[in-house]
């Protein structure tokens, strides 16, 4: 009790000090005058008395941006030497009440909401630690570091996607450009000009940029996983394979060139696909794993996949990727694998036939006559392929009909083409005869 009225006493004397030294706006003892207070609060571990001081001294009248940025700053050191979580929890909130609003806390103000995220969500309550970080629009921060501010996005896009808020979390991640991943970082920093906001350092607990961009593209996958969208997957370990630090050690880059591999083979075939198949397949890292440079030489060269002799050999590769990086491939991968290979086969077909009947088709698939009609009819439907069936003939035309227009101009190249041929012929004759004529004058 006795220790208690000497604080309050101590507290008192230091304010009319404060009061004084603001009032004839000295920045400097004002902000001695408000860190004591508080270092006074903190000595005696009166938290009660800390966070009211907090609040009164933010309150006070004309009281100076300096003194309020130094007194959160101070404040925020005592946060991890609080006696319980409760305590803890009152002192951020008192701390977040302060510098809402004010434009020269923002940054402070990012990191308390942050750690208050990461104890709601050690709680295990995700969705009111993903409600406190949307609060925060850290873009807009201009004296924020660049890394800082993308682990801030990143940590909100994590807490979208474990409370499977999908929409949001597709929104938050369009705030990152891919494209400030590439940037070098070793050049050097200009210096700022005169009238410039100074950029402050990042915290030694934000992860350099190219850990920030793995982090990124493992949330894209986690993102394009959920929509089973193969292709983006796909680019996204694309992308973390293109990471200097993984592409240096072949335990980080197996794995990822594998779920490349299964996930090229998995997509649906588009010129996007057909183009990222063929620069995996020039990847010298891909004879490392000869199983997959077979894959994927299969897909390419124009010739029917039998089906269960593809599964057979590569069945256990399949099963073994759930203890491989980033997981399991999904449930539907395996019934997905086997629907791209029947559409390679009919691609392939089409290639080589213009005209075939559906119970030869059927049987260069291995499928029913119903099975093969319904997958020709989802690929012509999705425009993967031009082709006309005719059900009471069971015969099936590759051949595009095509219009006048059309026709009217192959004429006219192939007249082209054959006046071509006469000119040069002419040409030709001219030419010999000239040279026989010259001969027989000899």
């Amino acid at each position: 009790m006795e220790a208690q009225r000497n604080l309050d006493a101590e507290i008192e004397a230091l304010l009319n000090v404060e009061k004084q030294i603001r009032l004839a706006g000295d920045v400097a003892g004002t902000k001695k005058a408000v860190t004591d207070i508080l270092q006074l609060c903190f000595e005696a571990k009166a938290w009660k008395t800390l966070n009211d001081q907090i609040i009164l001294l933010s309150k006070r009248r004309g009281q100076l941006k300096q003194a309020v940025t130094a007194m959160v700053q101070q404040a925020m050191q005592y946060i991890d030497q609080t006696p319980d979580i409760e305590t803890k929890i009152e002192l951020i909130k008192t701390l977040n009440s302060v510098s809402a609003g004010k434009i020269f806390v923002e940054i402070e103000r990012a990191r308390l909401i942050k750690r208050l995220a990461k104890i709601k969500e050690e709680q295990g309550l995700i969705a009111e630690a993903a409600d406190l970080m949307q609060e925060i629009a850290v873009e807009t921060f201009g004296a924020m570091a660049k890394t800082e501010k993308i682990a801030f996005i990143l940590e909100q896009v994590r807490l979208c996607l474990d409370r499977q808020d999908y929409v949001r979390a597709q929104i938050l991640s369009r705030k990152i450009s891919p494209r400030v991943f590439d940037a070098d970082s070793s050049k050097e920093k200009k210096k700022p000009k005169e009238g410039d906001s100074i950029v402050e350092e990042a915290p030694a607990d934000i992860p350099s940029l190219p850990e920030l961009k793995r982090i990124y593209y493992e949330l894209m996958i986690r993102y394009h996983s959920h929509n089973n969208d193969y292709l983006e997957i796909c680019r996204s370990y694309k992308s973390i394979y293109e990471i200097a630090s993984v592409r240096e050690d072949p335990a980080q880059w197996i794995p990822v060139l594998r779920k490349i591999c299964w996930h090229l083979v998995l997509s649906p075939h588009d010129p996007m696909q057909s183009s990222l198949l063929n620069s995996t397949l020039e990847d010298k890292n891909l004879s490392e794993i000869p199983n997959f440079r077979l894959l994927l030489k299969q897909l390419v060269t124009m010739e029917v996949i039998q089906w269960v002799g593809l599964w057979n050999m590569f069945k256990d590769e399949f099963e073994n990727e759930k203890n491989m990086l980033g997981g399991s491939l999904g449930g539907k991968a395996a019934e997905d694998l086997r629907q791209r290979i029947i559409e390679h086969n009919i691609l392939v077909v089409s290639k080589y036939y213009s005209r075939i009947t559906l119970k030869r088709l059927a049987e260069l698939l291995c499928l029913s006559v119903q099975e093969a009609e319904k997958h020709l009819s989802d690929m012509v439907v999705s425009k993967s392929l031009v082709a006309k069936i005719d059900r009471p003939m069971g015969v099936v035309c590759f051949q595009t009909a095509k219009d006048s227009n059309d026709i009217l101009n192959s004429w006219s190249m192939n007249l082209e083409k054959l006046l071509d041929l006469v000119e040069k012929s002419c040409h030709q004759i001219h030419k010999e005869t000239m040279v026989h004529k010259a001969a027989l004058k000899v």
